[in-house]
């Protein structure tokens, strides 16, 4: 088997979204979905410092009216401030959704003494509910006092919703003499499909980052983390990644061709791949974390076909949940992929043992690989030995749990509402 791309080693440091210098972060609960609930659900990350700032949002057609807001402001270029919620998208809620978007970012803007175009606002929760303004716009003031260089792990909480676990990471690297740092928090469980996810994820920076190198290192790092991961197949109407940087390193500017613009942009990159992982393993109800890698593709397009095809296969999600290593169903969701393939070319590979050689079953024990696929964790390799092209892709499995926790989340919309009295 090929080897797969390798990173580069990178330093773990604590603080998450306010590990790099010059910003702050925090959170306050407002009950936003629930009246009586004191779960944190509002936060703020702060940059004291202007920035560079650049987004990546959802692919939906149906967008979340914080994510065309959003979509806006960034032009502004200096942002200094984004609000995240959790309980609520604020998705389908049409003028309104809208205004009430542009009313919360108008109050931090106030506290913090910028103009309301320099704030971005991210929501995540149920759609087609309106936002309990009456509960948020009077506590702008407190959020504005909670935030902090230690307030990551409280904003990390305020964005959860189905996730068990708040997911934050940062690292400092060294180029030319200096160090900048870059840390982030995230959140998502359910909705994952690459194209983004259900998720919102916010980075910071230290490095001073040129804004058209911010922006191909923020595409490029979106594509080889966020959009390589899937959990229900389902893309969300409030994905929304921001990467702000405020230069308040002595590292070099990082522009087209500097010494530090490939290690800044694997920094980035590992960054969101960390972020990306923690979110599939922390996927609603799963079981297992599976990376699918393919290789030797006739192009990069079919090596992608072939990653997302399996990836996303029901069949194989439940094989896998059952410990099953039926490399029969992964080899016909390649075939229906759409990838230019030979079937008698194909070798499957669970860990590192071969399942199938040449489209045929391989004289590897089952009970080996089943002593595989009932880890938690395992890597599923198809190699279609017709060209030089490789693609990975994240997954998970698909459980009974799973179905139950879906079947019945709506019921937390109707009590939503009936604490609001909308019903």
């Amino acid at each position: 088997m090929a080897s797969q791309e390798t990173e580069l080693v990178f330093k773990d440091i604590p603080g998450g979204v306010t590990a790099a210098y010059g910003f702050r972060a925090g959170a306050i609960s407002c009950g936003i979905k629930n009246p009586d609930a004191t779960r944190l659900d509002l936060a703020l990350v702060v940059s004291d410092l202007p920035t560079a700032t650049e987004g990546c949002f959802t692919t939906n057609r149906v967008k979340a009216a914080p994510v065309r807001v959003s979509q806006q402001h960034i032009k502004t270029g200096d942002i200094r401030a984004v609000v995240a919620n959790s309980g609520n998208a604020n998705a389908c809620t049409g003028h309104q959704g809208i205004a009430d978007t542009k009313a919360t970012t108008k109050a931090v803007a106030e506290e913090l003494g910028v103009r309301m175009r320099q704030v971005l606002a991210c929501s995540t929760g149920i759609i087609g509910m309106t936002m309990p303004m009456g509960r948020i716009l009077p506590r702008i003031p407190e959020l504005a006092l909670a935030i902090s260089a230690d307030g990551s792990d409280a904003a990390a909480a305020a964005i959860m919703t189905s996730d068990t676990k708040p997911k934050t990471y940062a690292v400092e690297v060294e180029c030319e003499g200096a160090t900048f740092r870059i840390g982030g928090i995230a959140k998502g469980a359910g909705m994952i499909c690459p194209n983004m996810a259900t998720m919102l994820c916010v980075i910071t920076t230290d490095a001073k980052v040129d804004p058209a190198e911010l922006k191909r290192a923020t595409l490029a790092a979106v594509e080889q983390s966020f959009n390589r991961i899937t959990i229900d197949g389902d893309t969300s109407t409030n994905d929304t990644v921001i990467v702000m940087s405020n230069g308040a390193s002595e590292a070099p500017v990082i522009k087209s061709r500097s010494a530090c613009t490939p290690i800044f942009r694997a920094a980035l990159r590992h960054v969101m791949r960390e972020l990306a992982k923690m979110m599939v393993r922390d996927g609603e109800r799963v079981t297992k974390f599976v990376e699918i890698r393919v290789q030797n593709a006739r192009t990069y397009q079919d090596a992608k076909k072939v990653a997302e095809t399996v990836a996303k296969s029901l069949l194989v999600k439940c094989s896998w949940h059952g410990g099953d290593p039926n490399w029969g169903r992964v080899i016909h969701a390649v075939g229906y992929s759409g990838a230019r393939i030979r079937e008698e070319f194909i070798d499957i590979y669970f860990g590192g043992l071969i399942a199938a050689k040449n489209g045929l079953a391989s004289t590897t024990p089952v009970r080996e690989l089943e002593k595989v696929t009932q880890q938690p964790e395992f890597a599923v390799t198809i190699d279609l030995n017709l060209g030089s092209a490789n693609y990975h892709v994240f997954t998970t499995d698909l459980s009974e749990e799973f179905v139950d926790f879906n079947a019945a989340e709506y019921s937390a919309a109707v009590f939503a509402k009936r604490q609001t009295g909308l019903v």
